[in-house]
């Protein structure tokens, strides 16, 4: 779904999906990505055991988490593992698309995390 609502928001973004925390660790080692978009609960591995591995290797491509899980105690755990910022689902097509322009403009990224106790992304004018 991601996928779908991000190529019809923007069709020029470069978009890998894959089924489960193995494939994405697979993938990430294989290669570096601008962005990584993760959910709470993934098969078999977490997205945050995930988002921690990113971390080790790469200290800069921001990490969004889109979940539903929107536990306060959650949000804090993806903010520790190394996420840039986290969205509960359902937002709307509006809110995750002008996270991830802004996510993606490196002019104005801030290596800040950006969290407001709502869940929804927050910082430098995010919605």
């Amino acid at each position: 779904m991601i996928c779908f609502l991000l190529r019809q928001a923007d069709p020029a973004y470069g978009i890998t999906a894959v089924a489960d925390g193995n494939a994405a660790l697979a993938l990430i080692a294989a290669q570096p990505f601008d962005l990584y978009i993760l959910d709470f609960l993934l098969p078999e591995i977490s997205g945050i055991d995930i988002c921690r591995r990113i971390r080790e290797t790469d200290k800069i491509a921001p990490i969004l988490f889109f979940s539903a899980i929107s536990g306060k105690p959650d949000r804090e755990a993806a903010e520790t593992a190394g996420a840039t910022a986290y969205l509960v689902k359902p937002n709307d097509l509006d809110s995750l698309t002008e996270t991830v322009k802004l996510l993606l403009d490196r002019d104005s990224f801030e290596p800040e995390p950006m969290f407001r106790p709502s869940g929804r992304a927050d910082s430098a004018g995010l919605p």
